[in-house]
Order: structure tokens, then C-alpha cells, then sequence
């Protein structure tokens, strides 16, 4: 199965699963979406498992052309991309489980 991202601009509305008759490649599987929820709609492929454009988006994920990736929505206000088009928090997460970030004191916490 295909999956395509229905795009607002460089922001991700929804995806769709498309069976793979009706979307051989991008600019088909494009057309056919298209098809179904009209001519002015865009769209853009992706990958559950994260061949294309870096990660599967969902709603609310935006999408950088120059780099060709979905981002991820920043998790806290803080956080910055890194090269990888990957949230970082501003120290790094400590090792072990049971830590979250704490935005209001800019720290981890454990759980």
C-alpha cells in the first residue's frame, strides 16, 4: 500500500493509504488522489516505514522542500532542529528511563 500526505501550503492535513494499482509511482498515486478530492488538493508520498522523506508524517507535521523531509511538530517551545531535521531539547535527555522534559523549569524531571 501507498500512503500520501495532503498538504495546506508545507503543512500535512491528513494521510491516506492508496492501494498500490492506483499509485505505481508519486506523480500517479498524486493524480489519483487528486481524483478523489478534487484538482486543487495537493499532495505528496510517504512512507510508513520512513523510505521516503525521512519519517511518516500525520497531521500537523510540516514539510521542508529544500530538504525534502517531514519535521515532526516541535514538542515544547524550546526545543530546536538539529541537521537532521530532528527536535533537540536545549540539555541533553540523562540516561535511563522514567525522565520528561520539564518546559516551564527548562529541565528533565523523573517520573
Amino acid at each position: 500500500m501507498a500512503h500520501f500526505a495532503q498538504m495546506d501550503g508545507a503543512t500535512v492535513m491528513r494521510v491516506i493509504v492508496v492501494n498500490n494499482a492506483d499509485a505505481p509511482d508519486e506523480a500517479a498515486g498524486i493524480a489519483f488522489c487528486k481524483s478523489l478530492f478534487g484538482a486543487e488538493t495537493e499532495w505528496l508520498q510517504c512512507s510508513y516505514n520512513g523510505n521516503i522523506r525521512k519519517q511518516f508524517p500525520g497531521a500537523g507535521f510540516t514539510y521542508d522542500a529544500g530538504a525534502d523531509v517531514f519535521i515532526a511538530p516541535r514538542p515544547f517551545p524550546s526545543w530546536s532542529l538539529d541537521a537532521n531535521h530532528d527536535w533537540q531539547p536545549p540539555t541533553p535527555k540523562p540516561d535511563g528511563d522514567g525522565w520528561r522534559w520539564d518546559e516551564s523549569a527548562l529541565e528533565w524531571v523523573q517520573a
